[in-house]
């Protein structure tokens, strides 16, 4: 049975009232978005419509990566969740919680719908990091081990401990806990 007027009214207003960024896209590109969406990286929605996912990210690395990690877990789950940082029109990079959820699982980002919350205001985006090493700390705040991000990487293990290594160097940390504390702005 169709919806009534009413009701898709109601979707639309939640849709457009949202408090959280959230976006339909097709292939890896916005269909449509919501305002939140939209002020939380610096746009109007209209001039998101159309356009590809990746200028969102840090880098071109970040963007394939991200796909690359996801694409699989949707395909079983028809979810894909994570937290990453993600990049504003002015160039400022944020911290964002990110879940997904296909239309068809055997082709998950044909059509999918995602909802984008910035989490900066807990967790800010530490030092002047490469793209390798927002990697690294993307999985190391989810508390990964460097074996594990090693396989979601395609990197060897003592890659990731020499990343790790340098983040630790580059934060200031003399350990471990301490690294993910300053990751997530706690310390």
């Amino acid at each position: 049975m169709p919806a009534s007027p009413e009701t898709l009214d109601a979707l639309r207003l939640a849709f457009e009232l949202a408090p959280v960024g959230m976006c339909v896209t097709q292939d890896r590109v916005l269909v449509l978005c919501n305002p939140a969406f939209a002020q939380m990286f610096g746009y109007e929605p209209a001039e998101l419509a159309g356009q590809p996912l990746a200028p969102l990210y840090p880098s071109q690395d970040e963007y394939l990566q991200i796909g690359k990690i996801g694409l699989p877990v949707m395909r079983e789950q028809g979810t894909y969740g994570d937290e990453r940082i993600m990049k504003r029109r002015d160039g400022t990079l944020f911290w964002c919680h990110v879940v997904g959820r296909a239309l068809d699982r055997s082709q998950p980002f044909a059509h999918a719908v995602w909802m984008f919350e910035d989490i900066s205001g807990r967790r800010r985006v530490a030092g002047d990091l490469s793209a390798r090493e927002r990697e690294v700390a993307q999985h190391l705040v989810t508390g990964c081990t460097s074996k594990q991000i090693a396989r979601l990487l395609d990197l060897s293990p003592r890659t990731v401990e020499a990343h790790r290594s340098r983040l630790m160097k580059k934060l200031g940390a003399a350990s471990h806990g301490e690294l993910v504390a300053r990751l997530v702005g706690a310390g």
